[in-house]
């Protein structure tokens, strides 16, 4: 994990929500459905215990990996942004592909945060690393799968 992982406030709110639930209803949980396994007899051929096992290494992990990112996150707010009008961290972007005219708008997030469904993308994403510095009025070239894509950059806001 890099020194500070960049995540906007919802983003880090997401994280804490899901951490709450995993300490206190999934770690609750899975402790009691281990308890009913062991006692349930002989834990050699004891599929349910063995399931629960797994379980509980994956909250876990799960918790401990939101804890680290979370004491390195650096958490930035879009709305406070002032960049000037220029595509950064957080911001939240309408483009025109120059080719089919079609109008796509996606905001600029972490890894946690990405989901093409609901428009946000990672920072370190194909098209968000062509957008970043970009003013409105600019051009970027995104090298996609399916080709070279050119949008231009049409509004940038921080919301």
């Amino acid at each position: 994990m890099s020194s500070t992982f960049p995540v906007t406030k919802r983003g880090a709110e997401a994280l804490k929500t899901e951490l709450h639930r995993l300490k206190t209803v999934d770690r609750p949980f899975i402790i009691n459905a281990i308890a009913e396994a062991r006692a349930q007899g002989d834990l050699s051929e004891n599929a349910d215990y063995d399931a629960a096992k797994d379980r509980q290494g994956f909250i876990e992990g799960r918790i401990q990996e939101i804890e680290g990112k979370l004491s390195v996150a650096s958490v930035i707010d879009p709305a406070s942004l002032n960049a000037g009008g220029k595509v950064v961290f957080g911001a939240t972007v309408d483009l025109e592909d120059e080719d089919s005219g079609q109008a796509v708008t996606y905001q600029i997030v972490g890894e946690d945060e990405a989901d093409l469904k609901l428009g946000r993308i990672n920072i370190s994403s194909p098209i968000a690393r062509a957008l970043i510095g970009k003013s409105e009025g600019d051009s970027a070239e995104v090298q996609t799968p399916g080709g070279l894509k050119h949008y231009e950059v049409v509004t940038v806001r921080y919301i």
